[in-house]
This record gives C-alpha cells, structure tokens and sequence, in this order.
C-alpha cells in the first residue's frame, strides 16, 4: 500500500491539471466571498430597507467562509474524477495494474491521496474565502468571529467536506471512465440539476426529508453554513441533518459509488 501511495501521489503532482484548479478554485472563491462580504455587511448596516433580506450579523461570517464548500466543492470533485478517467484516457492503467495486480489496493490509494488533495484545496479555499472575506465584513463593520471556536470547527469541517469531495469524485470517474461522460455528469449535476431539486423540495415537508440527502445538502449539512441554507430558501418546517450525519451521507455517496466503480468497470481487462 505504501508504493501505491507513493506512485499516486507521483502521478497527480507530475501533471499541472492539479495547480490549474487549485489557482481556479483561489480566484473563485476569494472573489466571490469578498463580494457576499461586502452585499451582506452593506445590507446589515442599512437594517431600514423592509425589502431586503435581514440576516444577523452573527450569521454572515459563516457564511463568507463557507463559500469555500458551498461553490468551491466542485474542484475536488472533478480532480478526483479527472485523477481516474486521465488513467483510462492515456492507457497509464495497463502498467499500473502490471506493477500492482491487486486493483483494489490502486483504488484504495486514489482515494486515499485524492481525499488528502482535496483536504489541501479545502485549505487553500479557506485562505481565499477568508483572506478576503474578513477584511470586507471588517470594513462594513460586521464582527469577522475569527475569535470564536465554532469558526474554527466550521473550517476543520469545510477541509473534512472538500477531502470527502474528492473522493466522491474518484468514484464517479471510477464507475465512469469516460472522461468527457464523466466531467458532464459532474457540471450538469452540480451546477443545474441538485440545485433545481433543492430548490423544488424545499416547499414541501416530505419532499425536503428527502432532499437533505442530496450530496450537495449533505455537504452543507456537515459544514454548517452556506449562502442556501442560510436564506432560508422554501418554506419547509424539515430541519437539516446534523453535522456528523451530514458527513456519513456525504462519505457513503463516496463508498457506494467507488464500490459500484470497482465490482464492474475496475475489472475490466486494461490495454
């Protein structure tokens, strides 16, 4: 297992696909905390406009840094995807599996390294939703609550969600190695599908029983915050999942679908 960590994490440094998202991921995520930072904290000094959405000032912190995993989750998923259809692609399988017959012990190290990558671009998101989101809340005069405990637990949770990410994304490229297939099925489901669900099951209670279980609720669930959950998006009374449950939900989307990947397209003869 150690020599399959090893090359494993030799194959992801030795390619700038890596880098590239995690500089994408930076950009996009300290921009947009900054200027939720600076909407919010302008909205909450100005608490007189009837028409605008009143939120606590105790609240917009979290939601600043969570913006790390609320629009940043994205990243680790498609690495993790990437890090396992770039395999099939390129044919770099066949002497993989020549050097290590046991493919259950190559999947297990992409999981492994993958998740430890996404905790690192989870790190690396916080730097930039909270590098740039605290001096804006600080500005608009919104108590930035760097000094409180649950921040802290917030961001060990937003690195816990991003490494889970990753490895939800070895999975999917796992049980779809078609590389286009794969990167389509990520964006369409991130980007327009779970959101339109969310969205839709929010209104009615048994329906968002169920759409807490969605890995994208899940994640928000285990973090704590994030901008949907916290403007209170749908009239349902359904309480989200608890921290902890939210991360099984989020780990079990992970496990389901790497085993599923690994009992049929895993065992495909490689040439």
């Amino acid at each position: 297992m150690i020599a399959a960590l090893r090359s494993e994490l030799l194959k992801l440094t030795s390619v700038r696909l890596w880098w590239v998202l995690l500089l994408i991921l930076v950009g996009y995520v300290g921009f947009t905390a900054a200027l939720l930072a600076g909407l919010f904290g302008a909205i909450s000094a100005q608490p007189g406009q009837a028409d605008a959405p009143q939120l606590p000032a105790e609240v917009l912190p979290p939601i600043v840094y969570s913006t790390a995993t609320a629009i940043g989750y994205v990243f680790p998923l498609i690495l993790g995807a990437l890090a396992v259809t770039s395999e099939f692609r390129y044919q770099t399988l066949t002497p993989t599996f020549l050097a290590q017959p046991r493919r259950g012990v190559v999947l297990g190290a992409k999981l492994v390294v993958l998740a430890i990558a996404g905790a690192v671009y989870g790190i690396a998101a916080l730097v930039a939703s909270v590098g740039l989101g605290a001096p804006v809340l600080g500005f608009t005069g919104v108590p930035t609550a760097l000094d409180v405990s649950d921040t802290w637990l917030l961001m060990a949770r937003v690195v816990l969600a991003m490494g889970l990410w990753a490895a939800v994304g070895v999975g999917l490229g796992t049980l779809i190695p078609n590389q286009i297939a794969s990167i389509v099925i990520v964006l369409a489901f991130t980007q327009f599908l779970e959101p339109i669900l969310r969205f839709g099951t929010a209104f009615i209670d048994w329906t968002a029983a169920v759409g807490r279980f969605l890995p994208g609720a899940a994640s928000d669930a285990l973090v704590g915050a994030s901008v949907y959950t916290s403007l209170g998006v749908g009239s349902s009374t359904v309480e989200a999942l608890e921290w902890w449950q939210g991360g099984l939900v989020l780990a079990a989307y992970g496990v389901v679908i790497a085993v599923a990947g690994a009992f049929t397209t895993w065992r495909r003869d490689v040439t």
